[in-house]
């Protein structure tokens, strides 16, 4: 069994980060094992209250990750999403710089924004940052909005293909890592990805139908998708159309039984579908 570090927020409330990791992964045959940056209510597509809780955790993940070398923990790759703080990211370039060895695939999910806009939180220097924490990655999954800020250009919802292409190969930094955009849509009744494989080199894009709403925590469910398909030995472009089409039946799944998109995806019912198959 394959065994990963998890770097990601935990909400209470609301499907993403991990809560969505963990049990993916998990159907996949993939032990992920929790490092929490932070701790909140519920995720951040509700509205804050007085009684909202947000935990930074950056104290306990040096200490975890020291216990971990105590305990002579080795890992099959390492996974991170949301992180809030400059300090964060330095604690994991270290812990990869550790845990590299033959086989250990990285890969970064350059959380900062949606819609064209970063998050609340994500300054300058934090999106800086995380730009070089990405540099040591095997493979980033950023969405348009991410893109763009990685690359210091300006938002585009609906780029042409070719503008897709030359943005994959951009992030690529010249063939050193693989990459997959989300968020791409070829047609209108279509949503999807593109992604650049290092190995071989060249763009492809995958799509599914489009499942009309806006859902909490789908870019975690994607990552962690495509993320387990690489472990398990498949191409780049084949975890890429598998990650689109079980997000894209997820979403479906939750409109058909009237579920909130705000509270994410009905994803749970369908993580059958993602277990290994038998020999």
């Amino acid at each position: 069994m394959k065994q990963i570090i998890a770097v990601h927020d935990l909400s209470g409330f609301g499907r993403c980060s991990l809560s969505v990791v963990m049990p993916t992964l998990a159907a996949m045959g993939v032990r992920a094992c929790a490092l929490p940056t932070a701790y909140l209510s519920a995720h951040t597509a509700f509205p804050p209250c007085p009684h909202s809780v947000f935990l930074d955790l950056t104290a306990q993940m040096e200490a975890t990750l020291a216990h971990w070398e105590e305990l002579h923990a080795r890992f099959d790759g390492f996974y991170s999403g949301f992180l809030g703080a400059p300090e964060q990211m330095e604690i994991l370039e270290r812990c990869l710089s550790h845990q590299r060895r033959d086989g250990f695939l990285a890969m970064v999910d350059p959380v900062m924004g949606d819609g064209g806009k970063p998050y609340r939180t994500y300054t300058p220097q934090l999106c800086r940052k995380m730009a070089e924490l990405a540099a040591h990655a095997d493979l980033i999954t950023p969405n348009l909005t991410e893109a763009a800020i990685l690359l210091n250009e300006d938002y585009d919802p609906s780029p042409a293909p070719e503008k897709a292409a030359a943005w994959l190969r951009r992030l690529s930094l010249d063939g050193r890592r693989s990459v997959i955009l989300t968020g791409l849509s070829l047609t209108g009744d279509t949503l999807g990805a593109g992604c650049f494989a290092r190995e071989a080199g060249r763009v492809e894009f995958a799509q599914a139908p489009l499942a009309h709403g806006v859902f909490s925590g789908t870019g975690d469910l994607f990552a962690s998708v495509a993320f387990g398909k690489l472990l398990a030995g498949e191409s780049l472009p084949a975890a890429t159309q598998a990650a689109v089409d079980f997000v894209s039946l997820a979403a479906r799944t939750t409109l058909e039984r009237g579920g909130d998109p705000v509270e994410g995806a009905d994803y749970e019912p369908l993580l059958y579908l993602l277990a290994p198959k038998k020999i």
